[in-house]
């Protein structure tokens, strides 16, 4: 019996300290810390951020679709030409004649097709005119007006007048047909003297800058390829500044007007940042897997060698700005049911106040009402909590932390995280 008295008074002590060794352990001893800034008064600059590419770094490509020996190169890497300058010449093999007389035909052929266009487009203008003035004369004769110059309708639904009439809108409608005629007979003129030029044993500037990348020395053979009709010559910059297109959500797109200011940087070019000016916003967008995008055209306001086309860019467009208004850090907002608070840190003591926002940025958010300058607003808290060691009842010595663990680190929590 006395056995078992002195097991059970042993369990009971050691179930005592055990307790006790918890209460110690574990026994809080927190009090909470705010983080908090001030109510400033400053300038504030709202963004938008968008994506897409280099149009055209104004570097234009010269090609030939010549075939045979260069004859002669005229310049060289980072010579200034203007438009039509030789840039090289070619001495033709048969296969580049051939070609070359073709197209001087075919430039030819459209010329006469123009000139007899724009000969046809007189006679027709000729006849327009005269049914024209047969209609006005005897829309004006007092069979079909009235003596105070108003039309007698009834009289005007005559065979005589609406032939009258009726010849003048046909022969109106064929002189603008034979406008768009003309048009298109432009159009062929220019695309085959373009072919002509491409093929010719002269290789021109198509427009003045700097050429560089030349591709071809004197003795080089040029051959027709399979792949390709034409072949690579140099390259001409010119002195017009570089456009990017950038996609804009439809979301942020009536926030985007031409004339906003905007910062690019590129993946390609590290450590640069270049300025621009949004030009175009088309407001019609393009949908792709059902997402629709408004493409923004914004011009560089400088020049570099470094920028080619279809590089990546990104774009950070000014759409805002605004200067001495009352600014606090923008983890200092928070958002409930719709309204916008902001924590009041004031003699130790919290207190939220629903304010107005305006602008934001990055990391700042203009208040128009609800604080004033100088008020604290609460960022964040973090928590301060004191472990006590203990001696463990099983293992004779100290260790930290109790079933759990949990040492006296800073923890963040509270209204918005800690920092």
């Amino acid at each position: 019996m006395n056995k078992f008295l002195y097991v059970f008074f042993g369990i009971l002590a050691i179930a005592g300290i055990v307790f006790i060794g918890q209460k110690t352990i574990f026994k809080p001893n927190q009090k909470a810390q705010y983080q908090s800034a001030k109510v400033e008064r400053g300038a504030i600059v709202s963004t938008m951020s968008a994506s897409g590419q280099v149009l055209s770094s104004n570097a234009l490509t010269i090609t030939t679709s010549a075939t045979g020996v260069v004859k002669n190169v005229f310049v060289k890497d980072g010579d200034q030409v203007v438009s039509g300058q030789k840039i090289a010449e070619i001495e033709l093999d048969s296969s580049g004649q051939q070609k070359n007389a073709s197209a001087w035909s075919s430039y030819l052929s459209a010329k006469t097709s123009l000139d007899s266009a724009n000969a046809s487009l007189y006679t027709l203008q000729s006849d327009m005119f005269s049914k024209w003035k047969t209609y006005t004369d005897l829309a004006t004769n007092s069979t079909y007006q009235n003596a105070d110059g108003s039309p007698r309708i009834e009289q005007r639904v005559l065979p005589q007048f609406t032939t009258a009439q009726d010849d003048w809108f046909a022969a109106e409608a064929k002189y603008k047909n034979q406008q768009v005629v003309i048009s298109q007979a432009q159009a062929a003129v220019s695309a085959t003297w373009a072919s002509y030029q491409a093929s010719s044993s002269i290789i021109p500037a198509p427009m003045a800058g700097t050429v560089g990348n030349i591709t071809i020395v004197k003795g080089l053979v040029l051959a027709s390829s399979s792949t390709s009709t034409s072949q690579t010559v140099a390259v001409i910059q010119s002195d017009n500044l570089p456009i990017a297109s950038f996609n804009i959500s439809e979301v942020d797109v009536s926030h985007v007007l031409p004339g906003q200011k905007a910062t690019i940087t590129l993946d390609s070019i590290s450590g640069k940042t270049f300025t621009g000016t949004v030009e175009t916003v088309d407001r019609i967008g393009i949908v792709t897997s059902g997402v629709t995008n408004y493409p923004a055209v914004i011009q560089f306001d400088t020049k570099t060698r470094e920028l080619l086309p279809n590089m990546s860019a990104t774009a950070s467009i000014i759409v805002d700005q605004k200067d001495n208004v009352l600014l606090v850090p923008s983890g200092a907002v928070i958002t409930q049911n719709g309204q916008h608070v902001v924590r009041i840190l004031k003699n130790g003591n919290v207190s939220e106040v629903g304010v107005e926002i305006g602008l934001t940025s990055s990391t700042q958010t203009e208040i128009v009402s609800g604080v004033s300058e100088g008020d604290d607003v609460v960022t964040g808290t973090v928590t301060q909590g004191r472990q006590t060691s203990g001696v463990s009842p099983f293992s004779g010595g100290l260790r930290p932390g109790g079933f759990g663990g949990g040492g006296g680190a800073l923890r963040p929590g509270g209204f918005g995280g800690g920092r």
